[in-house]
């Protein structure tokens, strides 16, 4: 083999020729620097469609491109510097007992890109006339790919799915809240997959309580590094707040006041990061702060789009995904949730907005905002 051949996302080639290089720009870009990471010695070319890595260092190479969103899939394959039909069928001829064992059936897939004096299915035939094994065009046991780009050919036997998406840096930069449990890391990194930057932002009560859940969430973030080649993360100390809004609030309402000063201070962040919008985990009834009303009841504390990539999702469905991304085993591990700090067994379920805004006038919600982001701590990780 001579490096591998990388697909686009289907979701790239389609968009306008400006848009459609800028984003080519990024992957290629994202690509770059995963490879370098690994200390993988590597060539790449762009082409329509494809982007042709040439390694020695195949299995490394693949592993450092798994988590790259706008990848739809990848092959390691052979690389001819020829477009010739003989030369071609003479490869295949010359390895296809390398590629198919006895009694194994086959098929060949084979496509061109450019003009050829031959067609697809010219290619194919000609190609199948050399291997001395058994044609299955409905159920071969392995099919032989074959791309003819211009001058160049691509043979490969294998196709690794990839996370498809769009690549990071492509669409803008996001404020994500992010607990240290199973749902808001899915939601960040699937914000990735959309092509946005993220800015993880954690609140935590420490020294209320332990800082379990502080090193989770680096733990976190680290895991993120794969996907997102920066990860800036704002760690705001909101046990002293809390506390404030204890004092002040009734205990039934004080989850929706937590989760209401939360978007204020994250609106804030994001004005300072340049974000447009903000991100949380949050999955439609799942807990009290989660139903309908509560949801309408926050979200009017910020002016911001929020976006909740995970509202029709169900706790199964999120945890498969956080076991596909890796934070699964972190997520899980215990810690305080600052959300369930001086909260009653059965908060509101129906929080009336009208109520809300009568407490935050008794606790000086603004102030509270600067307290809060005077205390901020900021970490770059990458």
């Amino acid at each position: 083999m001579d490096g591998i051949l990388v697909a686009y996302s289907g979701e790239i080639f389609i968009k306008s020729e400006r848009t459609r290089r800028n984003f080519e720009r990024k992957l290629v870009d994202n690509i770059k620097h995963n490879l370098k990471a690994r200390a993988i010695e590597f060539q790449l070319k762009k082409m329509r469609g494809r982007i042709f890595i040439r390694t020695n260092q195949i299995k490394e190479a693949c592993k450092a491109l798994e988590p790259v969103f706008g990848i739809a899939w990848m092959a390691p394959c052979y690389h001819l510097s020829t477009s010739n039909l003989n030369e071609i069928v003479e490869f295949c001829r010359k390895n296809y007992k390398h590629w198919l064992n006895v009694g194994e059936k086959f098929a060949v897939d084979a496509r061109r890109e450019g003009k050829h004096p031959y067609t697809s299915q010219q290619l194919a035939r000609e190609i199948g006339n050399v291997i001395r094994r058994k044609v299955d065009l409905s159920n071969p046991d392995k099919k032989i790919y074959i791309e003819v780009r211009g001058d160049e050919t691509f043979i490969y036997l294998q196709k690794f799915n990839a996370l498809r998406g769009l690549p990071v840096g492509t669409a803008g930069k996001v404020i994500s809240l992010i607990s240290g449990g199973i749902d808001s890391p899915v939601s960040s990194i699937r914000m990735m997959k959309r092509g946005c930057e993220v800015v993880l932002l954690h609140f935590h009560s420490f020294p209320l309580v332990s800082r379990a859940s502080i090193e989770k969430v680096k733990e976190l973030a680290q895991i993120m590094r794969k996907f997102q080649k920066r990860i800036v993360l704002y760690l705001i100390p909101f046990g002293e707040i809390q506390m404030k809004i204890k004092a002040k609030v009734d205990a039934q309402y004080r989850i929706v006041i937590y989760r209401r000063l939360m978007l204020k201070i994250a609106e804030r962040i994001a004005q300072l990061e340049g974000a447009k919008a903000i991100v949380t985990g949050e999955s439609l009834a799942q807990v009290s702060s989660q139903t309908l009303q509560n949801i309408y009841v926050i979200e009017e504390a910020t002016s911001f789009p929020i976006f909740r990539p995970l509202i029709g999702m169900d706790k199964e469905e999120i945890v498969r995904e956080a076991k596909r991304f890796g934070t699964y085993e972190i997520s899980i591990r215990p810690q305080e949730d600052c959300c369930q700090l001086f909260v009653p067994r059965h908060p509101t379920t129906q929080a009336q907005l009208k109520k809300v805004l009568e407490f935050e006038k008794k606790i000086k919600v603004e102030e509270l905002v600067e307290e809060a982001l005077s205390m901020a701590e900021k970490i770059v990780i990458g």
